[in-house]
């Protein structure tokens, strides 16, 4: 039998920077409208954690964090009581020699524990 170990699903807000915006995203004209439309985002995706925990009778607790998303994740690991990264990854960079995203990868090397990276 496994002891209940505590889960915290962290999801990380990229910082408004209106002038960099990418091709096909919306562009936003003020800060307020790009926070509510993303937090509004990571509500639901963290409701969703919820949801799939409840279906295991599994407890969670959430966090949302603005900021630059490795930053942000070695940060809490650093500040909180964690022993285990659990992250997913989008993709690579081309120039990249591991099969990672940009973000995995430097958790993974940058994370004082260990890191497990879900594709």
């Amino acid at each position: 039998m496994y002891s209940q170990e505590k889960i915290t699903v962290l999801h990380v807000m990229q910082p408004f920077e209106p002038e960099t915006a990418e091709e096909g995203q919306p562009e936003y004209d003020e800060m307020d409208e790009w926070y509510e439309t993303h937090h509004a985002e990571a509500e639901r995706i963290l409701d969703e954690a919820h949801e799939l925990a409840s279906e295991y009778e599994t407890d969670i607790s959430t966090v949302i964090n603005i900021g630059e998303p490795w930053r942000m994740i070695v940060s809490y690991v650093e500040e909180n009581d964690v022993e285990h990264v659990i992250m997913g990854s989008h993709g690579r960079k081309e120039d990249s020699p591991l099969p990672l995203g940009s973000v995995a990868e430097t958790v993974m090397r940058r994370a004082p524990v260990l890191v497990s990276i879900v594709r």
